[in-house]
Parts: structure tokens; sequence; C-alpha cells
């Protein structure tokens, strides 16, 4: 099944390339969640409302998805997490680049840990990305995201794939420079998720992905997250000795090499055949 958010905070299904709205679940199950949760509400309840939701959609007209505004797909994330350093060919050419690598101290990953991207840089595939400092350089970062499904701490990797809701696509934008990775990636905008999440079900192997980014329509990043340092499983085993982790919240498991500058003006388009695609603009 594939989940959106779109327009004024409501909640779709992906059916025949179009969107069929379920607000009315989304309406129920939220009015049921505690304010207080630390996870997302849909995400929590998908489990015992899934049922539900495929009926609802199935029975609502279709909406042209280039009709809607997307949202990020997850409404409320407990955090946004993200992998350093976990494709090896991006390690090489960070060390090839000083505007790259700045102050980072080291490329491995286990060493550098999962770091975190504020809350407030969330953005939809249907949105745009502001740049915070125009005059300096200021990257795009094609990720594989996963959302987590259950709550969970010290996972295990053989049991790590249990724990997932599902999987989605991402940009780590980052300005380039001197301070902590996580300021420099969490400026309002620099966290884009869509365009929906494709849960756990529909991919089986989830180390074996490909994807490609594209900038003015040139291909810039293109991998499988077969190539990661750490696999899916060990970034979950990995995230939970330091986080429990909550449903809804999301995981940028590592950029690819090729990353590149990006200026207003610019536009980023990213594919992934198992998951689906988008076009994002960058905006002064």
């Amino acid at each position: 099944m594939k989940i959106c958010r779109f327009n004024s905070d409501r909640l779709g299904v992906i059916i025949d390339n179009t969107i069929r709205d379920v607000t009315a679940v989304q309406n129920e199950i939220r009015a049921q969640h505690p304010y207080d949760a630390k996870s997302d509400a849909i995400i929590a309840s998908l489990p015992n409302w899934r049922d539900k939701i495929e009926q609802l959609a199935a029975a609502a007209n279709p909406i042209a998805i280039e009709s809607v505004k997307l949202l990020p797909p997850i409404a409320r994330p407990g955090k946004l997490m993200a992998a350093p350093v976990n494709y090896k060919a991006h390690i090489d050419e960070a060390q090839a680049d000083p505007g790259i690598r700045h102050i980072e101290r080291t490329t491995k990953i286990r060493d550098a840990g999962i770091f975190l991207k504020s809350n407030t840089a969330l953005i939809g595939a249907g949105d745009t990305i502001p740049i915070r400092f125009p005059d300096r350089r200021n990257d795009h970062e094609f990720e594989f995201v996963l959302v987590i499904g259950k709550e969970c701490s010290r996972v295990k990797k053989a049991d790590a794939l249990a724990v997932i809701a599902g999987y989605t696509l991402g940009l780590d934008m980052t300005v380039r420079g001197p301070e902590d990775r996580s300021a420099r990636k969490s400026c309002d905008g620099y966290a884009v998720l869509g365009p929906w999440l494709v849960t756990s079900d529909e991919i089986a192997d989830p180390d074996n992905v490909s994807f490609r980014g594209l900038v003015n329509g040139v291909i810039k990043q293109k991998a499988n997250t077969s190539d990661q340092v750490l696999s899916i499983c060990e970034l979950i085993e990995y995230a939970s000795e330091y986080y429990t982790l909550y449903p809804g919240d999301v995981l940028y498991t590592g950029s690819p090499e090729g990353v590149s500058e990006v200026k207003a003006g610019d536009e980023l388009h990213f594919i992934c055949d198992q998951i689906g695609e988008f076009k994002i603009v960058v905006v002064d």
C-alpha cells in the first residue's frame, strides 16, 4: 500500500496512479491517539486500521496526483535521524573534496554516529527548497529512507525488518561549512520527504533498491542500497542502541556519491522504481 498526505492535511492512498481520499479514517485514528504520544498516529495505528483504510480507499473517487500538493507522508515524526558516510564512494569523494568534508573528523559511520535533523526542516514533495545561505555551498543528497513502525530499543539485526513500517525517498539537503552537521542540515526545508510511504510488505529486500537523482535533467547520483556500508538492518540495530525508536520515526539511510551544489532555480528529480518519483525546485 502507498500512503500519502496532501493539500490541507488530508490522507490518501495511491491506487492506479491516482489518490483516494481516506481522511475520514485519519480523523478517527487521531481522535483516539494520546496527545502526548511520541509516535505518529497513522503509523502507530496502521496494523489495526489497514483493512479499513484499504476498504475506504477502494470505494473513494480517484483524484489526479498532479492536481494536489503532496505533503510529507509522515505528519508528526518523533525524530528525523540520518546516517552519515554510509556509501564508500561518497566517503572517497568527500575525502577528495575539502568543500564537502570541512571539519568532519571521521569517515567511519560507527564513529560518526547517527545524527538528527530538526523536525521543522521537514517538507513534502509538493513544496520548494528554500536556500538559507545563498552565499555558501548548498548540496543535494538523494537518499533512501525508512520509517519505523513499532516502538523498539536495542533491536537485533535479525529482528530489524519487523520494526519497519515502510519506505520513502528523501533529500538530506546540507549547507557546507564548519558548523556541527545537525545544524547545517536542519535549515527550514532541508529534509524533503516523499512522494508517499510504501509499506514494508511491498519491498521484499530493502538492501537491493536502486534509485537515481537528477539536477536539471542530469543524473548526479545513482546507487543501489546494496552499496551501503551498514545495511538497513544494521542501521536500525545501531540507531536503536542510542534511541528508543517510535512509530513514525524517520531514518535517512545515507547519501551515495555524486553530491553537488544547487542554487535557486534548479530542479531536483528523484526516481526510484520501487517507490515512485518526485520533482522539487530550489528557491531563494
